[in-house]
């Protein structure tokens, strides 16, 4: 693949496509059309019951697009669970870029000034394309998730892209559908108007953990 520009990124994503590299270290870039897709279902998220305790503990600070590069960089490393990674040089300016124009978002994690955790993502119409996470203390990113199912909600999203279900998203509702279902989902989500807020706000996430199901 050569070299992408944002306006060619936001195009494949606008039919389905999203890059990715075979390793962190490896420059070239492929398309990805996967015939099962993963979405999480914004009216079917789920919690447990610790972690909805953990996120009103208000333990970790929560914040958004104060640090997408250093967000982006951190998912980009090894992690527990996880001795390569997709995201390379490439991806990382790409989405830098994108986060520039006002397209990429993230949400951060932060606890006595460090950050320790976080996710990141695309906005397009109503659609988000959840891109990748990472925590470096218990449970930051999975209150980096409730926190952006709470700004999705506010804002009049009704597509959570996650692409592909591993067993951690499972727990939270993520489900996959055929790839046709999908593209139908993403031409609804197309059509309408969204809007990233920039802010948490603490009734909105109450609102998230109050309607969703919770389990022990």
């Amino acid at each position: 693949m050569a070299t992408l520009s944002p306006e060619t990124l936001l195009r494949a994503y606008a039919v389905g496509l999203f890059p990715m590299a075979e390793r962190r270290d490896d420059p070239t870039l492929y398309w990805i059309d996967p015939e099962k897709r993963g979405i999480l279902p914004l009216n079917r998220f789920r919690t447990q019951r610790r972690l909805a305790r953990r996120v009103r503990s208000g333990i970790f600070e929560v914040r958004v697009d104060t640090a997408f590069r250093d967000v982006i960089s951190a998912c980009a490393e090894p992690g527990r669970g996880r001795a390569e990674t997709w995201i390379n040089g490439e991806i990382v300016d790409l989405y830098c870029e994108l986060h520039a124009m006002g397209r990429a978002h993230s949400v951060e994690c932060w606890r006595d000034g460090r950050l320790v955790g976080g996710l990141y993502g695309v906005a397009l119409g109503a659609a988000f394309f959840g891109e990748s996470m990472f925590t470096r203390e218990t449970d930051a990113s999975k209150v980096a998730l409730v926190h952006l199912v709470a700004l999705l909600k506010s804002g009049g999203f009704s597509l959570l892209d996650v692409q592909f279900v591993t067993p951690h998203l499972a727990r939270f509702g993520a489900v996959e559908i055929h790839r046709s279902g999908y593209r139908q989902l993403l031409a609804d989500a197309l059509d309408k108007s969204a809007s990233f807020q920039r802010e948490v706000a603490p009734s909105d996430v109450e609102a998230v953990l109050q309607s969703t199901t919770q389990t022990s």
